[in-house]
């Protein structure tokens, strides 16, 4: 068995309207789960799941937790799409008013820098708390991800649609199915 902490205001988000997105989920990974409220949800290991199932559904959950909407979260069942986190702490120290200022410059004017960086990378994105979720493949998250980087340490935000801009032809050769 396996333990994971979520948030309790995300709690719904993983059971859904009448536990409708926790039976999908359950479903769709073959693993079963419960939520307390708390937030403790406590992933089962039985003998008939397959363990990478499992890994997936840790990642599922841990995604939602972290404010992803469940059927971006879901994303993640599939074999080419994984979840990286960053921890906004490790660039703000412990000055709470710059938290909410690099988030601003993350998310943008009405949502518009990280609209960008998802529609240039095809990386989902999500700033919830202290932390920046990303969902995408092996190829365009690192992409997404020091894009955010760059943001983070002060760069402007012309610099960082420039050097989307220029990743953007080997995004499409690799969505090709070229290797680079």
């Amino acid at each position: 068995m396996q333990s994971i902490r979520i948030p309790q205001d995300r709690i719904g988000a993983i059971i859904g309207i009448k536990g409708q997105t926790k039976r999908i989920l359950q479903k769709t990974s073959g693993v079963k789960f419960s939520v307390d409220s708390e937030g403790e949800v406590l992933i089962y290991d039985n003998e008939e799941a397959n363990p990478l199932s499992v890994l997936k559904t840790v990642d599922v959950i841990k995604a939602i937790g972290r404010g992803f909407a469940p059927d971006r979260a879901m994303k993640l069942f599939n074999d080419d799409e994984y979840l990286d986190i960053i921890n906004l702490k490790e660039f703000t120290g412990k000055k709470s008013d710059r938290l909410l200022t690099i988030r601003g410059r993350i998310i943008g004017k009405d949502g518009k820098t990280r609209q960008i960086i998802e529609s240039l990378t095809g990386v989902y994105i999500t700033v919830y708390g202290n932390t920046i979720g990303f969902i995408g493949n092996p190829f365009n998250l690192p992409i997404a991800k020091h894009a955010i980087e760059l943001i983070l340490n002060g760069s402007e935000h012309a610099t960082v649609y420039r050097y989307l801009e220029n990743q953007r032809s080997r995004i499409k050769i690799n969505e090709m199915g070229f290797d680079l």
